[in-house]
């Protein structure tokens, strides 16, 4: 295996600020929650602050969950970017792709996403977790703006532009 190769799930894919709220949500708490113990203290703050502290736990322990069952039974760990870089890794890509389905209903897809990152026996319970964390991603955008819908595209069309 080349070094190329190795980081291969670190390759930049696009920008955060591409996605939308909820999957650039996803990877920068994913970033933050692997990168110390500080840290984690920052989302659990984060959460807290805006779902409460019985709703923010439950939050933070899905995350903490998805971590642990990526790190023990991912396929190879997963490549993170630093958590101020404006970069999007590939695995950061999926990451992002796979909350964003599992919080929108889309358990199908999010299904598939999870199967690319764990054992497929450890996907059905990922998908879970993924829901339980989307939502609370979802709930803090509604929070932040009553606005949002969480739409950032047409259902049903294969085309982006």
């Amino acid at each position: 295996m080349t070094i190329r190769q190795g980081n291969r799930g670190g390759a930049p894919v696009g920008l955060v600020t591409e996605l939308d709220t909820i999957e650039a949500g996803a990877v920068l708490y994913l970033r933050l929650w692997c990168e110390s113990a500080v840290t984690q203290k920052q989302v659990q703050h984060d959460f807290s602050c805006t779902l409460g502290t019985e709703n923010a736990r439950r939050a933070c322990e899905s995350l903490d969950q998805l971590c642990t069952l990526c790190a023990r039974h991912g396929r190879r760990p997963i490549m993170r970017r630093s958590v101020t870089c404006r970069c999007l890794g590939a695995d950061e890509s999926c990451f992002a792709n796979f909350i964003g389905a599992a919080s929108s209903g889309a358990r199908d897809d999010a299904f598939l996403l999870a199967s690319l990152m764990v054992r497929p026996d450890f996907a059905p319970c990922l998908v879970g977790l993924a829901e339980t964390f989307g939502l609370a991603l979802r709930q803090m955008a509604l929070s932040a703006d009553p606005t949002y819908s969480g739409a950032t595209h047409v259902p049903n069309s294969p085309n982006l532009h």
